[in-house]
């Protein structure tokens, strides 16, 4: 009776212990939370959950085509004014690129997890920027912009007097800016500073409402919050509408943005950095309320890197933390592993590396390299 339990114990053991050091898939969906407020800006697409191509004329739907047009997977036929209400193969297209822009499962059709997505708050910037390598989830904007500047170079920062909020105190707002800044500096050979000398600086920031004049007007709470233009732009607007947080604990609000992953999101932009398909991701397009993503994933920093090469002193042990155990974790924003090797599928570029505690990372290849080895 005994060894049978035993058996049983061991096996699932066994069982247990395999499927946490599996390989993990690139494509893994993470669970997205719906935005139902009544005051969101896309709350009412709720409506068009399970719409399809067989669905012929849907009444409505030709706001959603303009949401899609928006953010650079629709465009107008030349023979066409306004969208229609007709859901036909174009839009269907439409909707399987999204999809697979944002990861997500390509039905082609409206269902709960593409709905969701869609009503989530999210960065103003089109996700149609040019992908240069076709391994890499990270994008840049068309062209290819990047700051050019002696090295090391330094981009000066300064803050609209004129366009402001005044239900943040200036200090946490400066405080939160400058720890996005130094999380991008970090990795690349950039330094960034803050000037008072608004019209001097390279980089300009301030909260605007509606049409702001720049071509890209806000639309109110929860809707775009914010976009950043190109380099040599230079320009960083976030929505003066909304409920930005500074920290979770003193703002209660269900539909409080958190202003600092916002801010590391658009800097990426300002830097050159278009958006990504790897959800974990700062360059990822929409952030949830009440949700906080500040820290730089592989796939941010491979992608800053390649337009501006590596900060002298960056080490790939900032992706390392010490546990109570001694052990190191290593985040990639689809699995933590903890060991003291760590042999790690990286979905940045779908490669397998062997980082060590130290942060050296050596490239391994082989029909074996997705265990992970001790």
């Amino acid at each position: 009776m005994f060894p049978f339990y035993t058996s049983l114990s061991l096996l699932l053991l066994f069982n247990s212990f395999s499927s946490s050091f599996a390989r993990p898939n690139p494509r893994t969906l993470i669970t997205i939370i719906p935005v139902s407020h009544n005051n969101a800006t896309w709350h009412e697409f709720e409506r068009f959950l399970d719409v399809g191509k067989g669905d012929g004329v849907v009444t409505g739907i030709s706001e959603l085509k303009s949401y899609f047009h928006q953010f650079g997977y629709l465009e107008l036929r030349d023979t066409d004014m306004n969208f229609t209400d007709i859901f036909d193969e174009n839009f269907e297209l439409a909707v399987f690129r999204y999809q697979s822009k944002l990861g997500l499962p390509g039905t082609g059709k409206f269902d709960s997890i593409t709905i969701s997505q869609i009503m989530s708050p999210r960065c103003g910037v089109r996700d149609d920027a040019h992908k240069l390598h076709a391994t890499e989830h990270f994008n840049y904007f068309n062209g290819k912009p990047r700051w050019s500047r002696r090295t090391p170079m330094k981009l000066i920062y300064a803050f609209s007097k004129n366009n402001w909020i005044e239900h943040l105190d200036i200090n946490d707002i400066k405080a939160i800016f400058q720890r996005a800044f130094v999380r991008w500096a970090s990795v690349i050979p950039v330094t960034f500073s803050e000037t008072i000398e608004y019209h001097k600086a390279d980089i300009k920031i301030g909260f605007y409402r509606g049409d702001h004049g720049d071509g890209r007007p806000f639309d109110g709470l929860l809707g775009v919050l914010g976009h950043g233009f190109a380099p040599k732009s230079g320009r960083l607007h976030l929505d003066a509408a909304e409920t930005w947080a500074v920290d979770f604990g003193s703002e209660k609000s269900m539909v409080a943005v958190d202003l600092e992953s916002v801010a590391t999101h658009e800097i990426g932009h300002v830097l050159g950095l278009a958006h990504t398909s790897v959800k974990d991701a700062v360059m990822y397009p929409s952030l949830s309320p009440r949700t906080k993503n500040v820290e730089l994933k592989l796939d941010d920093i491979e992608g800053v890197q390649d337009l501006y090469g590596s900060n002298p002193n960056f080490s790939f042990s900032y992706l390392l933390e010490s546990d109570t155990s001694s052990s190191s974790n290593l985040k990639l924003g689809l699995r933590t592993f903890r060991s003291k090797w760590s042999h790690v599928n990286v979905p940045a570029k779908e490669m397998t590396y062997l980082i060590d505690p130290g942060g050296s990372r050596s490239k391994l290849s082989g029909p074996n390299s997705s265990e992970l080895m001790a």
